[in-house]
């Protein structure tokens, strides 16, 4: 479930990231700040290294690194997000 008032993304435009992420229509088209976001409003704790931000939450063996390449999303790594959400069910 989407965690309501935490991030500065409205929760529609969390939904219609989620939505996106989840179709896999545009994988190379995602921003990156809204992909974290909605990473953050997942429940996940955010940590940032140099320019890797680094992704975890309790309950989920997996870390998601990710890296901004001019303002978006790696698409690999949208891909990565979209199979963690998908294998332990977050975001419904």
């Amino acid at each position: 479930m989407i965690k309501r008032g935490v991030y500065p993304l409205p929760v529609a435009r969390w939904e219609k990231v989620l939505d996106t992420v989840l179709r896999a229509a545009s994988d190379a088209n995602i921003d990156f700040g809204e992909l974290c976001a909605l990473l953050k409003a997942l429940g996940f704790d955010e940590r940032v290294r140099g320019d890797h931000y680094i992704f975890s939450k309790a309950g989920v063996s997996e870390i998601i690194n990710l890296q901004p390449k001019s303002g978006k999303a790696k698409p690999y790594q949208v891909k990565q997000v979209r199979n963690l959400i998908t294998k332990y069910r977050l975001g419904s």
